[in-house]
Formats: C-alpha cells, structure tokens, sequence
C-alpha cells in the first residue's frame, strides 16, 4: 500500500462528489457510500523535488446521517448527524492518520535523503471540530465548510502534534459536475520538526548534507496547501453510479522547514500534486 508514504495524497478524496449527500437530502438518504480509486503523482517524500506515480484508494459515505470520510491517510467521523436541506452544519469527532513518510528509501530517489535512513510510521490521535453550510452563492447544494483537527503521534515516531486547519467549497455545475477548491495547513510541535527535518552530525556524515537543527527550536507552521478538484458523472447523475475525478494540487513548505537541507539542497519547497480517478457511489 504505497499510496500511505505522502500525505500530499491526503487531498486527493477532495475530488470525490463531496455534495452529493447535499443533493441526496431532497430524496432523504440517511445511509450513502463512495468509493474512489486512481492514480497520484506526488513527491517521493515531503519536501522532495523528484517524483513518482502512487495507487490511492479514498472514500466517504454517511451511516444513519453520521458522516465519515478519508483524506489520504486520514479518517474523520462526525459524531453529529447531519441536517437535511440548507444550512448550518456542525462537525465534531475523533480523526486518526497514520503518517508512513520515509517509512521505506524505496520511494526515495535521492541519496542523500536515503541515507538518512528510514522513519517510523506515525499514528496520530486527536479529534476536530467545524461547521460548514450548503446553499451559499451558486444553489442550494453547493458547500462551504471550515474545520480544524488536533492530533498526536502516539505510536512513538515522531511523538509531536498537528494541527490542521482547512477550508474547502464545493458546487454543482450541473447534475453531472462539480468543482471544488481547498486550502489547509500543517502546524506542527517541535518533535516533528526534528525528526522530519533536522540533520544531526551522524547524519551529515552518513548522507553529505549539512548539520541543521533549527526545525527542532519549537513549533511552527509547516506548509500550506491548495487544491482545485472537478468531477463528471458517467452514469448521469453525482448522486449515483461512476463518475470520473481529477485534481491539481500545490504545497509550499514553509519557514525553517523549508530551510531544511532535505529541501533547500536537494528538494524543494513548491510541492506539486496531480491525480485522476473514478468513483462509485451507492
């Protein structure tokens, strides 16, 4: 399951037909199901300037009016039912990623960045909380959401926090497409900085790059995402059967992690992801 080694790919359910429970609400759907699978271009790992061609799997759907959906690596649950028709949405619930980053030099082109060796995978506990309202500008179904969720590693890999905060829209073109656009952000304790970026002397000797420890010196905010998503129905309808999906992503590693000589020397800041898909919903 390569598609766990970048959460770059943890955008990429953002092309799934997220209102399409919105527009089931007029046929009272308590209980839907989507199902996507494709394939990702991403960088080889966090901060990277090479890249490679992933497998990816995501999906969302709603139990009873409880909603649950993926984000690449990450599962969230909304305790709180969902209303039916228009309006105001609240979201609370527990969120856990699993974090495989470097967890393999497999993926890693780079030689100095695999002669670091690899990192321990990462499960992130914690919980988030948001709000989010369908009919805002175009029709009733489209959505604007914000949320924010707080997780820690209690797998003993990089031992920190994450902090995500992220704002998507999504509309309907038509019964048959849709686009969408997000943005988020990573903010991250200081543990994480140092077992992602840093370069202790034993490292600089093993891989060549420069000794770096200013990624450790407290938290901060990591890097900022965009994403521009759009959706086609194959069978006539989002709310039902196959549709095809596509997205274009850019990431930007920011501050002293981007100082960071795995990205500075021999990556990059500017992240870029690309994928296409198909979808089923039930």
């Amino acid at each position: 399951m390569h598609f766990f080694r970048s959460r770059l790919a943890a955008t990429l359910v953002a092309a799934l037909p997220l209102f399409a429970p919105a527009m089931a609400q007029e046929e009272e759907q308590h209980s839907t199901l989507t199902i996507g699978v494709g394939g990702a271009a991403i960088p080889s790992y966090e901060g990277s300037d090479s890249y490679r061609v992933m497998p990816i799997a995501q999906a969302r759907g709603k139990v009873h009016d409880y909603s649950f959906w993926t984000r690449g690596t990450t599962l969230y649950f909304d305790a709180i039912p969902d209303p039916i028709g228009t309006g105001i949405n609240i979201e609370v619930g527990p969120v856990v990623n699993v974090r495989m980053d470097r967890t393999s030099r497999k993926g890693i082109k780079d030689d100095a960045v695999r002669a670091l060796g690899k990192r321990d995978m990462a499960v992130e506990v914690g919980g988030f909380v948001g709000v989010s309202k369908t009919g805002i500008i175009t029709s009733d179904y489209d959505n604007l959401s914000a949320r924010v969720a707080v997780t820690k590693d209690v797998a003993g890999a990089h031992d920190s926090m994450v902090i995500t905060p992220t704002i998507e829209y999504f509309t309907p073109l038509s019964v048959t497409t849709f686009v969408g656009l997000s943005a988020s952000a990573d903010y991250v304790g200081k543990k994480y900085g140092r077992y992602y970026f840093d370069i202790s002397p034993q490292d600089s000797l093993a891989s060549g790059l420069d000794v770096y420890d200013r990624a450790g010196r407290g938290s901060g905010f990591k890097r900022m995402s965009f994403n521009l998503t759009a959706g086609k129905s194959l069978s006539g309808d989002l709310r039902k059967g196959w549709a095809i999906f596509g997205l274009a992503g850019y990431a930007r590693v920011l501050g002293k992690y981007g100082d960071s000589p795995i990205v500075a020397d021999v990556g990059s800041r500017n992240q870029w992801v690309g994928a296409v898909g198909v979808g089923y919903t039930f």
